[in-house]
Formats: C-alpha cells, sequence, structure tokens
C-alpha cells in the first residue's frame, strides 16, 4: 500500500514527490510515514534530482495524523513510527518523514496549499523553502490532542521561527493563514498558484552549478542549525511516547 501514498517523477533535474491520498487531505497514516521515508531516500539516491519540488494532491498539502487508522494498529503502529532504530541522522521514521528532506543535500521547496496541520506542518518545516497558496491553513495541532510535535520540531523549527512564535503556536494549536505565516516567517512567499511558482524556482536552481547548490544548502543548514540534535530527537520521542499511550487508550476506550 505505501508505494500509491507518494509519487516519485524527476525530470530536467528536478524530482517531484507529491502526497497521493487526496481522499483523505494527504492524511498520515502508516503507509504514508513509509512511503515519505522511501521517497526522500529514492530522491537521494537519484543522481540525476538537483532539487525536489514537495506538494499534495487534492485539497490540502497535508492534514497531519490520521488519528484513527494509526489508534486501529494500537502498538503495532507505534513500534513503526515511534519505535525501531535510529539512522545515521539520530531521526527514527516519525522523524525521518520530516527531516529527510532538510537531510537531503538538494534543495527541497514545499508547494502548501488547503491544510498544512500537525505532522503535515512539521513536513513543511523540513523544506528549505515553502510558497503557499492564500488559502492555506497551518496548525501546529498536536497540544489540542495533549502531545507535542515530534517529528523533528527541535530541529527544523529553530531554522525556520522565532523562538517566541514557535511555542505560541505550539501552545496554543491556533491556526495561521497563508498571510499571517508569511509575516512570521513560517512561509517564504504566498503564490495564487503556489506549485507553479516552486516549479519554476526549481527549474532555476536545477540550472545552478549542481555542486555549488549542494555546498550552499550544507553551509546555510550547519551556519542556522544548532549541534546536539540527535539528543533533541531522542528527548522528542521519549516525551511523545507517554503522551501517545494515553492519547491512543484514551481513544480505544
Amino acid at each position: 500500500m505505501a508505494e500509491d501514498r507518494v509519487r516519485v517523477e524527476v525530470s530536467d533535474g528536478v524530482a517531484t514527490a507529491t502526497l497521493s491520498r487526496a481522499d483523505k487531505h494527504n492524511a498520515l497514516d502508516v503507509p504514508m510515514f513509509e512511503a515519505l521515508a522511501a521517497a526522500a531516500e529514492e530522491i537521494a539516491q537519484d543522481s540525476e534530482a538537483r532539487v525536489v519540488v514537495l506538494h499534495g494532491d487534492g485539497p490540502s498539502f497535508c492534514a497531519g495524523l490520521d488519528f484513527p487508522s494509526v489508534s486501529a494498529q494500537g502498538e503495532e503502529a507505534q513500534r513503526i513510527m515511534i519505535g525501531g532504530d535510529r539512522d545515521e541522522h539520530g531521526t527514527i521514521l516519525a522523524q525521518r518523514v520530516a527531516l529527510a528532506w532538510l537531510h537531503l543535500r538538494i534543495p527541497v521547496i514545499a508547494s502548501l496549499h488547503g491544510h498544512v496541520i500537525g505532522g503535515g506542518f512539521q513536513i513543511a518545516m523540513g523544506a528549505d523553502i515553502r510558497i503557499a497558496a492564500p488559502d492555506t491553513k497551518m496548525t501546529v495541532k498536536e497540544i489540542v490532542f495533549g502531545l507535542i510535535p515530534d517529528m523533528g520540531a527541535s530541529v527544523s523549527f529553530p531554522l525556520v521561527m522565532r523562538a517566541d512564535v514557535a511555542k505560541e503556536l505550539t501552545l496554543t494549536g491556533r491556526t495561521v493563514e497563508a498571510h499571517e505565516a508569511l509575516e512570521l516567517g513560517i512561509v517564504t512567499r504566498v503564490q495564487d498558484d503556489p506549485l507553479a511558482a516552486a516549479n519554476e524556482l526549481a527549474a532555476a536552481i536545477a540550472e545552478r552549478s549542481p555542486d555549488a547548490v549542494r555546498s550552499a544548502k550544507d553551509l546555510l543548514n550547519r551556519a542556522y542549525g544548532g549541534e546536539a540534535a540527535a539528543d533533541l530527537l531522542e528527548l522528542e520521542t521519549e516525551l511523545q511516547r507517554s503522551l501517545l499511550a494515553r492519547a491512543m487508550a484514551a481513544a480505544q476506550a
């Protein structure tokens, strides 16, 4: 089933990764987690790819966790998403689906529209550049369910947002629309057709020296990022494991 969740196409140096669960607003079930991680790995191994455009089919980019589906799988879903070994970046699967885009050596442009909620918000934060449609609604939703953002937020949020902005949005779970997101620095641009704008920008980047582009991304990630990311990622998981167990038990009661 995972192979149906994300499509990857490469043309003229641009890799397009499309979340393709449109009927569910690209909500994250276990196969979607697996497919997103696999898509990022596929692109990482493709020597033709120089830049990535990440977007979602249908009415939304990604509406966050498909809680009923994940809850129905109980401990097995937890084992797959927040268990298992960490990779060379210190991530488990739940973190990898967002941070794999940050860890790619090539730039990632997210085209956002509709709902960008919870896990969808965190995936968007893993991109290097975010272009949003005017109808985009973004929410760090986890606090509403008694949870914390645990998909690499401790690493990606500081690269995008001021600390006070990250805290306000995380602690309230309030919705931010596109133009406010632009004012807060959460998105790079607001465009009527974000996918067309993302493709235009990707084509321009693909024309540049691939070695220079990769080096520039690495340099800027290091310049803006803090150290001890692995410790932060492990802390996210430990905190969330306890909170999620309670939430899933309540959902099944």
